[in-house]
């Protein structure tokens, strides 16, 4: 399988993207990144295939995505919806916030981020654990 993970391609438009984050983004970035769940680490405006999710969990293979008035058409709900079906065909799962529900409710968000991630690594074969100690 070719490469499917940031291709150089779209390098500038993930720049762009991180560099133009929303105040949601920015607010969740800020408990993600470093390894703050779980010792999970998570990626911002990471390509897979043509698109670019808004957060990435290699390990996990979960995506976050975070929604704003502009995923609210009809249009964007179709596009989304092939977007993570296209996604999906890669064993990666997605939860998807609106921008309110991380201003208003950033530890609710994270409640059910750890839990994603726990749920993945009661799942996941401890041969990909590579070793490492798992925090709860």
């Amino acid at each position: 399988m070719s490469n499917i993970f940031n291709r150089k391609s779209q390098k500038f438009k993930r720049q762009y993207l991180r560099n133009n984050a929303t105040e949601a983004e920015r607010n969740l970035w800020s408990k993600l990144k470093g390894k703050q769940i779980l010792g999970q680490k998570f990626r911002r405006q990471h390509g897979i295939g043509p698109f670019i999710v808004d957060f990435y969990c290699h390990e996990c293979k979960l995506a976050i995505e975070i929604d704003g008035t502009t995923h609210w058409t009809k249009e964007a709900k179709e596009y989304d919806r092939r977007r993570e079906e296209y996604i999906k065909q890669y064993g990666v799962r997605f939860l998807r916030f609106t921008n309110s529900a991380i201003v208003g409710n950033l530890d609710g968000v994270l409640i059910v981020i750890a839990e994603e991630v726990k749920g993945h690594h009661r799942l996941a074969p401890s041969s990909s654990r590579r070793g490492k100690s798992q925090e709860s």
